[in-house]
This record gives C-alpha cells, sequence and structure tokens, in this order.
C-alpha cells in the first residue's frame, strides 16, 4: 500500500467546517494578547492615536494578499500550506525554501509565545495567590497539556479553542461597546485616528509591525484544508472571514482605547504605562469602564488567550512536519499518524524542539518577555512578511502559466500589489528591527541572518529529499533538480 492512502498516514477528513477553522485562526492571532500585549506598544513607540488607523491599513493589505491567496487555493492541494502555494508557482526549490521559512516563522512565535505565558502565569499566581513559581515550568506545563491536546482529534482541539477564544473577544467587545454608549457616537473622533495625517504621524513604521504581528496566522486556513469540510470552500471562507474580523476587531477596541486617554493625551499614557507595565496601559481602561473584576478576568483570560495561540501554532506546525515528510524533505516517521487520525508523531517532535529552544533562556536566567519574547516574536513577523511576499509572486506566476482563472484582479493585480506593500512593510519592519526586539545591533543582525539560512537549506535540501520519497515532480522541476 503506497503512503497516499496508508491509515496511517493520513489526517482524519471531514473534520472541521468554517468555525473549527475560523476558531483555530483567531487563536493564532489572540485577540486579547494584541491589545493588552501590544496596543500600548503600538501606541507608545509608534503614531500615537492613529494606531487604529494602522490596524485598519495593515488589514487592507492582509485582505490583498488573500485575494491571490484564496484564488489559488482553489485550483493547488494546500495541505502543504506556503510550501504548496509557493512551489506551485515557483518551483519545487523555492517551495521548499519556503516550507522552512514558514517552519521558522510559526516555531519561532510559538516559542515566543511560550515565555510571555510563562511570565503571565508565574505574574498571575503571585499577585493573586501569593505564590511565586519560576516561568518556565508554566511553560513547560503548557508543552505537555499542548502535546496531549495535539496528538488527539482535531475536533477536541477546535472546541477548546472556541472556548476559549470566546471568552476573550466577549471581554474586549464588552469594554469597546461600554466606552462606546458612555461617550456617546456625537463625540468620537474619526480624523483623530483613521486619517492619513494620523496613521503616518510619528513612526508608523513601528505601528504598522504591531499591527502585521497581530494579523500573524490567517493563512493558516489552508493548512487544515485536508481536515476541512468542503474545503475549496471553507478555506477561503474562513480566511476572509478571519482578516476582516481580527483587522475590524483590533481596530474598534484600539480605537475605544484612544477616545478613552484622549488622542492628544493617548501617546503619553502609554508611554508612562511603558515605564511601568506596558498592559496597563489596556487593564486601566477596561477596569474603569467595566469594574475592577474586568482586570482579573483579562488576566486570567490573557494566560488562556496564549495558551490557545500556542495550541493554534502547534496545530499549524504538526501538519507542516506531516505534509513535508510526505514530500521527502522531512523524515518519513513525521508522516506517522495515531488511531485519532492526528499527527502524533509531528506533535511528539515540535513539543521537544519547544523544550530545546527554551531551555537556554531558563539555564541561563534570561528575561522570558524582553529576550525570549522579543527575539523570537521579531523574527517570526520578518519571516513571515518575505513568505507573504513570495507567496503573492508565486500566485502570478502560477495563473500566468495556468489560465485557469480569467479575472485580471484576483490573479494579477491584487497580488502584484500586495507584493510590492508586503515589500515595503518588510523594510519598515528592517528598519525597526531593535526596537521590535529590543536587541542590540548585533542579536538584530543575528535574528535576521536566519531567515536566508533557512530559505538556503530547504533549497538545497530538496533535491536529495525529493528522491528519497519518489516525490512526483514536473518536467520543468526534474530539470531544476539535476
Amino acid at each position: 500500500m503506497s503512503n497516499a492512502v496508508d491509515p496511517r498516514n493520513t489526517l482524519k477528513t471531514n473534520a472541521v467546517g468554517v468555525p473549527g477553522v475560523l476558531f483555530f485562526v483567531l487563536s493564532a492571532q489572540a485577540p486579547l494578547t494584541s491589545i493588552v500585549g501590544a496596543a500600548g506598544l503600538a501606541v507608545a513607540l509608534g503614531d500615537g492615536a492613529g494606531a487604529p488607523g494602522a490596524y485598519l491599513a495593515v488589514g487592507l493589505v492582509v485582505i490583498l494578499f488573500a485575494v491571490g491567496f484564496t484564488t489559488i487555493t482553489r485550483h493547488v492541494d494546500t495541505q502543504g500550506g506556503f510550501f504548496a502555494v509557493i512551489r506551485a508557482g515557483l518551483g519545487l526549490r523555492t517551495g521548499a525554501g519556503g516550507s522552512l521559512l514558514a517552519l521558522l516563522s510559526y516555531n519561532a512565535v510559538q516559542f515566543a509565545m511560550y515565555g510571555l505565558f510563562g511570565a503571565s502565569m508565574s505574574g498571575l499566581l503571585s499577585h493573586e495567590l501569593g505564590m511565586n513559581s519560576p516561568w518556565w515550568l508554566w511553560a513547560v506545563v503548557a508543552i505537555a497539556l499542548v502535546w496531549f491536546l495535539g496528538s488527539r482529534k482535531i475536533e477536541l482541539g477546535a472546541r477548546v479553542l472556541a472556548v476559549l477564544v470566546a471568552f476573550e473577544l466577549l471581554l474586549l467587545l464588552g469594554f469597546g461597546l461600554g466606552e462606546l454608549f458612555t461617550r456617546g457616537v456625537s463625540a468620537l473622533d474619526l480624523r483623530a485616528s483613521f486619517s492619513p495625517g494620523a496613521v503616518l504621524a510619528g513612526a508608523p513604521g513601528v505601528a504598522i509591525m504591531f499591527a502585521i504581528a497581530c494579523m500573524f496566522g490567517f493563512e493558516s486556513t489552508a493548512i487544515y484544508s485536508s481536515e476541512a469540510k468542503d474545503p475549496r470552500r471553507t478555506v477561503p471562507r474562513a480566511t476572509y472571514i478571519a482578516v476582516v474580523v481580527i483587522a475590524a476587531f483590533l481596530a474598534f477596541v484600539t480605537w475605544m482605547l484612544v477616545c478613552y486617554y484622549g488622542a492628544a493625551q493617548v501617546q503619553d499614557a502609554a508611554t508612562q504605562a511603558l515605564g511601568d507595565d506596558p498592559a496597563l496601559f489596556a487593564l486601566t481602561p477596561l477596569n474603569s469602564v467595566l469594574g475592577p473584576w474586568a482586570g482579573t478576568a483579562a488576566n486570567v483570560l490573557l494566560c488562556t488567550s496564549l495558551f490557545a495561540g500556542i495550541l493554534a501554532f502547534h496545530n499549524m506546525i504538526t501538519r507542516y512536519f506531516h505534509a513535508m515528510a510526505g514530500s521527502g524533505l522531512l523524515p518519513a516517521a513525521l508522516r506517522r499518524t495515531n488511531r485519532n487520525q492526528a499527527p502524533a508523531t509531528a506533535s511528539l517532535t515540535q513539543s521537544l524542539i519547544a523544550v530545546v529552544a527554551i531551555a537556554p533562556f531558563a539555564i541561563l536566567g534570561l528575561d522570558p518577555v524582553g529576550r525570549l519574547f522579543s527575539w523570537f516574536s521579531g523574527l517570526a513577523v520578518a519571516t513571515l512578511i518575505v513568505l507573504y511576499a513570495l507567496t503573492s509572486t508565486a500566485v502570478i506566476r502560477y495563473f500566468r502559466r495556468h489560465r485557469v482563472e480569467r479575472n485580471p484582479w484576483t490573479t494579477l493585480a491584487a497580488p502584484a500589489l500586495s507584493g510590492v506593500l508586503m515589500l515595503v512593510i518588510l523594510a519598515f519592519v528592517v528598519n525597526n528591527f531593535g526596537v521590535l526586539t529590543g536587541g542590540s545591533p548585533l542579536t538584530s543582525g543575528l535574528l535576521l541572518a536566519t531567515v536566508p539560512l533557512m530559505f538556503l537549506i530547504g533549497w538545497f535540501r530538496v533535491r536529495r529529499g525529493a528522491r528519497e520519497a519518489a516525490l512526483p515532480v514536473t518536467a520543468a522541476e526534474a530539470a531544476d533538480l539535476t
């Protein structure tokens, strides 16, 4: 029996619909973490009152990207995520390089979230119960729980994420609507946050960096295509809904934070919170509008939000492992599934990798937020933008070669425009990388150097891997491998 039909190597089909895929994506984007953890930084270090406009602008760029991305998913088996799409347009070597970039990006952001989760859990227990515990203990507990859920049926993970995400969305929506109704629509100042002048004020590049980080993971809809019900409809619908919902939601809640402090005073308030605790920028308005209980609830939900994000990225990574193992780019053992038709070997492997990545920070006593979270989240954002630009180029090349779509907007104009805008955002990220990571120029340089290094490893690895797996290749790819 071939691997293509071997039940020991196949994922469960028709397991999740649009809601399930959507909650995987929203969990990866961790709305509460984006507001409590990033909003104050975007306002203080970026464009002040224009931060909500930056979220909206980035959302529009991502929607442009999604136009071409969702169009090609109707013609390409996207179980391999970026690997499948980039390979379809730019060839096997470039696709292999892109696949390792995707693994770098998703692993990096998950490691970062482990650091923030450990610090948040330790701080919460210390504040509420007077219990002192090391951050790395809770990171290890999270790794064990994520491994357990990642090895079970995908529907179980979807249900857990749905509950966790629903609570954090309700809390933030309650604050936003409470502030809106208290202030009154007539008192709101749209121009202060959404006019071009407001968005481009101060250091807009920093705000854009944080905005793109908050949109992280929307493209993962394609990874679940083999497990989704009617993937030709589920993947595009879930992608568009995720992008629109998260961009509008984050812009709205951030705007309500600006309204709470006042457009003229919000940057000073965020800067002051930055000196004490960046989370206070969001927690103070939550307490004021909803009552003292909201701050405690937000601290608890911040931990659950981070855990949901970690689990979502774990699921993405294990699906990449599974797809790449089937293509000979990773060991064949990573393709093995268990009786739940979950990628059990990949799940265990990814969990062990997380332990190895986090261990040096724990052993050396490095700050889990200022070092682990900052370094890896910055690396993840930079890598992902490169992937977006590669994917946009792949979409154009694919539809120039295969005339299966005749709409010039979806096959050329939108992906070309999104590719150019992603390169502009990449320039912003590289120029402000030290701000995002908080590291020295040497640290920033070493982190950024891993991006081309991983791409080249994938580029040169594919030749032997394709032959070992007897991977079907096109005539053009066969010529490229010789």
